[in-house]
């Protein structure tokens, strides 16, 4: 199995990690909250055997920079998107779980010209959810609107950051047994850094009003995507509760999608296999 190598690079003021391994066309991994790389680990080496597989670590997350601002989708997504430019790739796909699936809508709404792909795991648009805000989805999301809280995040989960991500990886996982302990001692180690919870909690502050007014700005312009879309998601999970697809194709003109069985919100975690089949038929 072809092996990851991590590397840094200076992206405009920001020093980025990330990993890249395989040769082939192009696909960047993107993670989200309250993960770094690492969560590809399962799936980043058979994607490799036949692309060239590039696992960043966004603005704020892992050993990436952390900064005081620059949170919102648009900001994030042009990070990646110099990070691929330097890395002398014009056209990619992207796949984005959790976060990073919201980075990666940004960047394939922003910039149709270099992301030919996009695939979605287990989240809907944005824009959509914050529609939905009824109490089935509150009761799911509810994580969304304490985070939306300025210091109060902080200085909860600070006090014990173990417990508090635990909390996510056992309710958010089919088993409900949460992930592999070297996997959560990861996590724990990068949201223990300097700024690290501070930073992820931004990622969820920008969205208002910088995230909701660009969504509402493009839905209202008729703005969308345009190329191919793969949405996955874990059917024992709140989308799996959700007319997901719909939501997705009132966004975007050509999207596929498919639920994953005994599956909760940790798609590349607990179904490694089966996301991998399914990215490598999408991918081609």
């Amino acid at each position: 199995m072809i092996r990851l190598e991590s590397s840094m690079a200076q992206v405009g003021d920001l020093r980025m990690h990330y990993l890249r391994g395989g040769d082939g066309p192009p696909v960047f991994l993107v993670h989200g909250w309250p993960q770094t790389s690492h969560c590809w680990h399962r799936v980043a080496g058979p994607l490799a055997e036949t692309h060239t597989v590039i696992a960043p670590d966004l603005r704020g997350y892992g050993r990436t920079d952390k900064p005081r601002g620059g949170y919102d989708k648009r900001t994030m997504a042009t990070d990646l998107a110099q990070l691929a430019e330097q890395l002398g790739f014009d056209r990619l796909a992207v796949v984005g779980h959790d976060r990073g699936g919201r980075v990666g809508h940004r960047w394939a709404l922003d910039r149709p010209e270099q992301v030919e792909r996009l695939a979605v795991l287990d989240i809907a648009p944005t824009r959509e959810m914050w529609k939905r805000l009824d109490s089935d989805v509150a009761k799911g999301y509810w994580h969304w609107l304490f985070h939306l809280q300025p210091d109060l995040p902080e200085l909860l989960a600070g006090s014990n950051i173990a417990a508090y991500l635990g909390y996510f990886f056992e309710r958010w996982t089919f088993q409900r047994q949460g992930l592999p302990a070297e996997d959560v001692d990861e996590y724990v180690r990068a949201f223990s850094a300097p700024g690290a919870l501070r930073a992820g909690f931004d990622d969820y502050r920008a969205s208002f009003p910088d995230d909701a007014t660009l969504d509402d700005a493009d839905y209202a312009a008729g703005k969308r995507l345009t190329q191919p879309v793969l949405a996955m998601w874990g059917e024992a999970g709140l989308l799996g509760k959700l007319p997901t697809l719909d939501l997705w194709r009132d966004y975007a003109d050509n999207v596929t999608g498919v639920g994953l069985e005994n599956c909760g919100h940790f798609l590349p975690e607990e179904k490694p296999e089966t996301v991998v089949s399914h990215l490598q038929e999408f991918l081609g």
